[in-house]
């Protein structure tokens, strides 16, 4: 019998063969990761660089807000000053009444004690003269009757 020829190959061939493959792809998936590695660190840095740029605009308008915010707060009291001018040029009496009127408020504060003090000091005297005029008229009695004794 004579060797015939078949179709698949040796042993050793197609192990060689599947190493190839094998390799090839080993290859291509190392490259493939190199890629995707690459494509990486590329989105990575991109995305940093929007972050630090979103940063640093953000750091612009906080700076423009403070700033802008100084100023409202400097021209809102200017307003105030300038509203307080213009109330004592239209009305210069005006002043001069609150004034006063706070000074009768002030002296009332005042008054209310004193005149609790003086209705005491009042209600006071009324018994101290009450008592006063009775032993002063029991004392003219005494007296009388002394009189009266001694001339007898």
């Amino acid at each position: 019998m004579q060797p015939t020829e078949t179709s698949q190959p040796a042993p050793s061939d197609q192990g060689r063969r599947l190493k190839d493959q094998l390799s090839e792809s080993m290859s291509f998936s190392s490259q493939m990761k190199k890629e995707d590695d690459e494509l990486s660190m590329k989105a990575l840095s991109a995305f940093k660089a929007k972050e630090e740029e979103i940063e640093k605009k953000k750091m612009e308008i906080r700076e423009r807000v403070q700033a802008q915010l100084g100023r409202v707060e400097d021209e809102s009291k200017r307003l105030a000053m300038i509203r307080e001018e213009l109330e004592g040029f239209a009305d210069p009496m005006r002043k001069e009444v609150t004034m006063v009127r706070k000074k009768i408020d002030s002296l009332d504060k005042e008054l209310k004690p004193l005149g609790n003090t003086v209705q005491k000091k009042e209600t006071e005297y009324k018994d101290a003269l009450e008592a006063f005029n009775e032993k002063n008229k029991e004392k003219v009695e005494l007296i009388t009757k002394l009189q009266e004794v001694c001339s007898i």
